[in-house]
């Protein structure tokens, strides 16, 4: 098994695993990314994104882990956060979700991050066990909220309306 940093020629293989993680997650429709988008913001001037592949032995593909940095206030230092972790549901079992997680978390501790953080859908219990038994905790005190699509840029126009 190796864990690699993705590069521009995975970008094909990387968009196979975001659509595969939208089904297994329920939501196979909720993709819409462009891909020339997304290549830009994984591998252009100023990439938003990090992306680690999974092989196996034989080279094949069995994950990948999309990551970012984050900020915490508090800490006064730079944190992570794991936007997508998936592997192949018949590679699951063989260690790349722990080799894909530890190899970020060494990023972290390089990088003098003082956290590495994701979220977990509230059903997904076989990945809710295994973060535990990693040591992993959860934060239930606190609620993710999100803006997009007309309320985002509802509240966008209502800054740049302040602007003018």
């Amino acid at each position: 098994m190796a864990i690699r940093p993705a590069v521009a020629a995975d970008l094909d293989t990387i968009i196979a695993l975001i659509r595969a993680l939208a089904e297994y997650e329920r939501e196979p429709d909720a993709v819409r990314l462009d891909p020339e988008l997304l290549r830009e913001h994984l591998f252009g001037p100023r990439p938003y994104a990090e992306v680690l592949i999974a092989e196996t032995e034989a080279g094949a593909t069995a994950g990948f882990a999309l990551f970012f940095h984050n900020y915490s206030t508090w800490e006064g230092r730079p944190g992570i956060w794991l936007e997508d972790l998936f592997v192949l549901p018949e590679l699951r079992g063989q260690g790349h979700g722990r080799a894909l997680l530890a190899a970020i978390a060494a990023i972290a501790v390089a990088r003098g991050c003082a956290r590495f953080e994701w979220s977990v859908l509230d059903w997904n219990e076989p990945s809710i066990g295994f973060y535990r038994a990693l040591g992993a905790r959860a934060m239930d005190e606190w609620t993710t909220y999100r803006l997009d699509g007309e309320a985002l840029r509802e509240l966008a126009a209502g800054a740049r309306d302040r602007e003018t």
